[in-house]
């Protein structure tokens, strides 16, 4: 395409938000990036992770040329008349770090980043609800390794479940989270009150080569927790070894 013929980024970032409004009722900087093509699913992911310094050095422009989506994000917002709501970005690992979005730190850039679009049409309580969600840390992942033979990268341990950092896969000991039970799916009513139940907990997966995907095989959650969830639910509080037995994946152990 030549350059007389290239669309303007104010419609590419307008195409782009009215997609995502239309679809959630709210719209983000990532979500604009992601839509005209500027920051990819894979790298933000690794940014969500604390795994990357700054978003900046995610995006595939300039970090000026971000800015100016971002100010073309702010001019089409005001013109639907959406609601600003500033959010907090936290990262997706134990230490739960704020993230950063710009290499300067930059007070406002940070801001421009971080807020929020809201539609209006979206009651006040809804809005909340939304806005409450957004600012949420976002839950830990735990992944069942297929290969057995896997090697953390901090200790040189191993274990049933590994948590993925940038250098390579680390063992739950090491990141902090050793102490944590496994509650494998299937009984709704323990796995929501040991959810409620654990300040700290992470969703476990394993990847399905026929689906392609990961999927979703229970929570890691703490002892106290889950003991308690099973005697409120009614459920036959089984002893450490039992527990093992019945809650750990066939031919793996607890995770403390």
């Amino acid at each position: 395409m030549g350059r007389k013929n290239k669309v303007p980024l104010a419609d590419r970032v307008a195409r782009a938000a009215e997609q995502v409004l239309a679809a959630d009722h709210v719209v983000t900087a990532v979500d604009i990036l992601m839509g005209i093509g500027w920051l990819d699913f894979t790298t933000m992911e690794r940014w969500r992770r604390g795994q990357v310094a700054c978003l900046e050095e995610a995006l595939h422009v300039d970090p000026m040329r971000g800015a100016e989506a971002l100010a073309a994000l702010r001019v089409w917002a005001a013109a639907k008349g959406l609601i600003a709501s500033p959010t907090d970005y936290l990262a997706r690992s134990p230490q739960r770090q704020s993230l950063r979005f710009s290499a300067s730190g930059d007070a406002a850039i940070e801001a421009a980043y971080r807020t929020h679009w809201l539609s209006p049409e979206l009651s006040e309580k809804t809005r909340e609800r939304v806005a409450e969600k957004a600012s949420r840390p976002p839950e830990l992942v735990a992944v069942i390794p297929l290969n057995r033979e896997w090697k953390c990268h901090r200790c040189g341990g191993a274990g049933d479940f590994l948590m993925m950092e940038d250098p390579g896969p680390a063992c739950l000991r090491c990141v902090g989270l050793g102490d944590l039970e496994y509650l494998p799916a299937g009984d709704a009513l323990v796995t929501r009150r040991a959810k409620a139940g654990s300040a700290r907990h992470a969703v476990v997966v394993r990847f399905s080569r026929t689906r392609g995907r990961y999927e979703r095989q229970g929570l890691l959650v703490e002892p106290q927790a889950l003991a308690e969830a099973e005697r409120s639910a009614g459920r036959r509080t089984e002893t450490a070894a039992g527990r093992d037995h019945a809650s750990a994946p066939v031919g793996r152990t607890r995770t403390a």
